[in-house]
């Protein structure tokens, strides 16, 4: 039955001045909830209760009334989906609550469920004779993962993933999915909504119409065109993406003790987001044991080339939550969810020629280039052979035909050669003995499988992440020197080695796309403070490849100054505390490099014909003199006066290992203020615990 939705008189403008803001304001929420609802209807349940027609003829009343009215309009109305405004960039947003990534089964056979449900069954330690373990399985969405923020109600911030810890501000462009609620009623104060963003095949589907017919790029397979609208600077572009939600889970909320929902479930959690206004899978089920997880398994996978979107695989997750907390978490995966892929699709083709690329690391890695064949869902002319012994191991050469594989987006590999008759005679590829980009030598370290350019403060293809890795907070820390400023440098061709960063002018980089020449100031600034550091934090920056943090602070102790360890032979650097022969090895071999040794000497010679980086040099170290040699600490806490990077650096400078976890091996346990279970294991052990003061008296030797 249809309703009249007509504006009464009163409410329209006219010349004799505006309807009472009262009566004005109940009628844009009646048609707010009105419209609200249909959308919900529309985009959640796909089941419509009014024709398309009608909702835009109540969409038009709301919309003539807000434009009379601005004052009203807010933002969760539902004209305020698509803004189009071009940011100045996508803003950085620290997950409160990390958003990490699951553990995936490589076993796609029915084992893989089988498997996963004895380790949670062991680590609960569960008997036999227990009864099953209830899971609640689910679709794995080939989209793009995302965390939804509400406050009081309406939506603050929508963010990516990112590295799980620290993701992008994307508010502006999820606005525009219409299935994802502006606001919400019976909500927690405070609410952080996870799932994913994804495209539907035929939303897909039409997308790349319209681009052809424009004569415009169309996009390989729905995730990336779903993540590349996601990423849209402009919410106007982003809508004209189709775009579609599905939520499995939260993050942060309001506690119990505070007011928020108490859940004893995660099926509780998905039955609440539906409450709540969000879509959740139709195949959600609860399952109990393993034979359910294999049952679940087989049926989605059955019916996975007729779902409306892409999965690669389904999610099995402990049901109980107390449960959840008890098995945790290993590394930065949950051990109680698991994801288990499906099948790769695999397709043979011929194998017309193999290049080699050289990757952001200096990685060589071979690439067939293959006559053009359709494999999960897009047409591949390139596949990764990952190294010259995989090669061998598969028995490819050139001209073969042989079986392509792809799965979800990972990047498509040769599998085999294809069974029949080879040509005639190939012979084997070889790596290169020089690098194709750069020309310096390629070398193949003890006990690795993988070729690598040797040239790697020189090598073009290795410029962005030896810059990015020079910059960072533990190297050299240049604040603001980004990975999209280094993208414009390097590929504006203003940076090409490292020192070019020290000869950089206010004027040129103030003219890049979206540095004003305040920012840039910053850049200049941050660059000439850099200057003045030390020489473990130079040694790092060089992006030396096994020399991390850690060697870098032994080498610098031991050798005292960078002349010393550019020259020292494999047999000196042997003798520094951690140093084993693949690390001297990588040392001595990248100094052994001209190119290397030149990039060096501009970085540290003195202004104006060098860069000017200056430290501290001192005398070679004896490790027997330092007062916490041989001893392992971990901080916890916030300490009074010294931050944790430089308490550590203390501490390893006395000669003490620094470690994440509390052990029996532990020496000391230093703790601050908030210290939580680091503290209690360590009182449980019966490890020393030293507050500042303490820790600072036993760097004097007086502990």
């Amino acid at each position: 039955m249809t309703e009249n939705f007509d504006l009464f008189p009163a409410e329209k403008p006219s010349s004799s001045g505006p309807a009472a803001p009262e009566k004005v304001a109940a009628k844009v929420q009646e048609l707010r909830a009105r419209l609200n609802r249909w959308a919900h209807e529309y985009y959640v349940l796909d089941a419509p209760t009014v024709p398309d027609g009608e909702y835009d003829r109540v969409y038009q009343q709301l919309e003539a009334l807000e434009g009379a009215y601005p004052a009203l309009i807010t933002p969760d109305s539902p004209t305020q989906r698509v803004i189009g405004a071009v940011l100045d960039g996508l803003a950085p947003v620290r997950h409160v609550v990390p958003m990490l990534s699951i553990h995936t089964e490589t076993d796609t056979e029915a084992s893989g469920a089988q498997a996963f449900d004895a380790r949670v069954r062991k680590e609960l330690k569960l008997a036999e004779s227990d009864l099953p373990v209830t899971y609640v399985a689910e679709p794995k969405f080939d989209g793009l993962a995302m965390s939804l923020r509400y406050e009081n109600g309406r939506l603050v911030q929508a963010a990516t993933r990112g590295d799980g810890e620290v993701g992008e501000d994307v508010t502006h462009n999820i606005r525009t999915i219409r299935q994802i609620p502006l606001s919400l009623h019976n909500a927690p104060p405070v609410l952080e909504v996870r799932g994913e963003v994804y495209m539907r095949r035929a939303d897909f589907d039409a997308l790349n119409e319209r681009q052809r017919e424009k004569g415009e790029k169309t996009f390989v397979n729905p995730r990336n065109a779903a993540a590349g609208a996601v990423r849209q600077l402009d919410s106007g572009m982003a809508a004209q993406r189709p775009l579609s939600f599905f939520a499995y889970g939260l993050g942060a909320i309001t506690p119990a003790e505070a007011g928020g929902p108490v859940f004893a479930t995660h099926y509780e959690v998905l039955q609440a987001l539906k409450s709540w206004g969000f879509p959740v899978a139709a195949q959600v089920r609860t399952a109990q044991g393993a034979s359910e997880l294999v049952a679940f398994h087989g049926e989605v996978g059955a019916s996975r080339a007729q779902l409306p979107y892409d999965i690669d695989g389904v999610v099995y997750k402990v049901n109980r939550l107390d449960w959840q907390r008890s098995l945790g978490f290993k590394t930065r995966e949950p051990r109680w969810a698991v994801a288990h892929k499906y099948p790769a699709q695999e397709m043979s083709t011929l194998m017309e020629d193999i290049d080699v690329q050289v990757g952001r690391t200096g990685k060589l890695t071979p690439v067939a280039r293959l006559a053009p064949v359709f494999v999960g869902g897009v047409t591949v002319t390139n596949a990764t052979l990952h190294n010259v012994f995989e090669i061998r191991k598969k028995g490819v050469r050139v001209g073969d035909t042989v079986i392509v594989r792809r799965a979800g987006d990972v990047i498509p590999e040769v599998v085999s050669r294809a069974p029949g008759v080879r040509p005639a005679y190939v012979p084997n590829f070889r790596m290169p003995k020089a690098c194709p980009i750069c020309g310096s030598e390629v070398v193949r370290e003890k006990g690795e499988a993988n070729h690598r350019c040797t040239g790697g403060l020189f090598c073009a293809a290795q410029r962005k992440e030896a810059i990015l890795h020079f910059a960072q907070r533990r190297a050299m820390d240049i604040e603001g020197l980004g990975e999209k400023l280094v993208d414009q440098l390097v590929d504006g061709q203003v940076v090409k080695v490292l020192p070019d960063l020290y000869r950089l002018g206010l004027t040129a980089l103030a003219a890049l796309d979206r540095m004003a020449e305040k920012s840039a100031q910053n850049v200049l600034d941050a660059l000439q403070k850099s200057k003045q550091t030390t020489l473990p934090r130079f040694l790092f920056g060089l992006g030396i490849r096994q020399v991390g943090e850690a060697t870098a602070k032994d080498l610098a102790r031991h050798f005292g100054g960078l002349d010393a360890i550019m020259d020292a032979s494999e047999e000196q650097l042997l003798l520094v505390p951690d140093v084993g022969p693949i690390v001297a090895q990588s040392i001595h071999t990248f100094f052994a490099q001209p190119h290397n040794r030149e990039v060096v000497e501009q970085l540290r010679k003195p202004a104006p014909d060098g860069c000017g980086i200056t430290w501290e040099e001192g005398a070679p170290a004896e490790r027997a003199l330092q007062v916490l040699a041989g001893k392992t600490v971990v901080l916890t806490g916030t300490l009074p006066t010294l931050s944790r990077d430089e308490a550590k650096d203390m501490l390893e400078a006395a000669g003490a290992k620094v470690a994440g976890s509390v052990s029996k091996k532990t020496s000391y346990v230093v703790a601050g203020t908030e210290a939580g279970s680091k503290l209690a294991k360590a009182e449980e052990l019966g490890v020393p615990v030293l507050d500042e003061d303490g820790m600072l008296a036993l760097l004097k030797g007086q502990a």
